[in-house]
């Protein structure tokens, strides 16, 4: 009885470690084997490109690009785009991506090796515009947007506003006195 339970667990956790090996066998092509260059704003182009090694020689790479808006890669745009491209004898591949007028938010470029199955991603954050970029300031920072009041009037008001309170107690208290004498 206790060999069938050790061995049971043996193969649960042989389960436990092989499964995650299959789910990656296909690959990943590592952050430090994506490159991207080029100005990220928006109506910019942007070069993604998977560096020697990512992919098998030759072999088909499937590129889609994501992100909010419309952007074009290569010739095609759309929404969602997708692009089939060879990857060089070095197994590198890239493509370009022409981010819209108004992008904003984060683009993100898939390759998949259609042999390989190796897939990469890159990310492109493309900044947001500085909203307040037209507004106005004295002191050379944010705009101002409220009562500049002194300081001396807001602490004298708060100051009256306590010793308000003060003498409304104090005179409850002198009415109880008298009433309980």
């Amino acid at each position: 009885m206790f060999k069938k339970s050790l061995a049971a667990a043996a193969l649960a956790v042989l389960a436990v470690f092989a499964v995650p090996a299959a789910a990656n066998a296909a690959g990943y092509v590592p952050e430090s084997n994506v490159v991207v260059s080029g100005t990220v704003a928006p109506g910019a182009t942007v070069a993604v490109a998977f560096t020697d090694g990512s992919f098998t020689a030759g072999e088909s790479v499937s590129f889609a690009v994501t992100g909010s808006g419309t952007a074009t890669l290569s010739v095609v745009k759309a929404a969602t785009v997708s692009l089939t491209k060879s990857a060089t004898s070095a197994g590198a591949a890239s493509v370009n991506v022409a981010l819209p007028a108004d992008a904003t938010g984060t683009y993100t470029t898939t390759a998949t090796g259609l042999t390989s199955g190796t897939v990469g991603t890159a990310s492109i954050t493309v900044p947001a515009a500085d909203a307040g970029a037209g507004a106005t300031s004295t002191d050379g920072g944010l705009a101002s947007t409220g009562y500049d009041a002194p300081m001396l009037a807001i602490w004298a008001a708060a100051g009256a506003l306590l010793l308000g309170v003060a003498l409304m107690v104090a005179l409850t208290v002198v009415r109880r006195q008298r009433s309980n004498a």
